[in-house]
C-alpha cells in the first residue's frame, strides 16, 4: 500500500514511517501542506496521514485544493481536538479523525489501515 504521511512534526513522520514500513507499505513523507498537495498529486496514495496545522497549507487546505483529485482514505491528525477539530475534517473529507500525541502508535495505524 502507498501511504503519504503529511506533518511538520519530525517525531509524527517517523514514528508512522517505521511502523508502516515494517509492515510492507510504501511510505512518502512531507513536511508541510504544499509539500504535502505535491506528493498527493504525484503519487496518488491509498492512504494520507494529515496533520490540520500546518506551514504553507493548513490539512483542510490540502483537501480543499485537491477535490475530486483526492485518492485514497485519509486520516487526519492534530493535538486540537473537540468538537471543532473533528467536524472540520469531517467537512472537508477525511475519513477519520485521529488526537495527538498518539498512546499507541500501533493501534493507530491498525485504525487507519481498516479504512482501506
Amino acid at each position: 500500500m502507498k501511504v503519504l504521511i503529511v506533518d511538520d512534526e519530525p517525531l509524527v513522520r517517523y514514528t508512522l514511517k517505521r511502523v508502516l514500513e515494517s509492515l510492507g507499505d510504501t511510505v512518502v513523507l512531507a513536511v508541510d501542506g504544499q509539500q504535502g498537495l505535491d506528493a498527493w498529486l504525484k503519487v496518488s496514495p491509498d492512504l494520507t496521514f494529515l496533520d490540520i496545522i500546518m506551514p504553507k497549507l493548513t490539512g483542510p487546505e490540502v483537501l480543499i485544493e485537491l477535490g475530486n483529485r483526492k485518492t485514497g482514505k485519509v486520516v487526519m491528525m492534530s493535538a486540537f481536538t473537540g468538537e471543532q477539530s473533528q467536524e472540520t475534517a469531517k467537512q472537508v473529507g477525511a475519513d477519520d479523525f485521529i488526537e495527538k500525541p498518539f498512546d499507541d502508535i500501533f493501534a493507530v495505524v491498525k485504525r487507519a489501515k481498516e479504512l482501506v
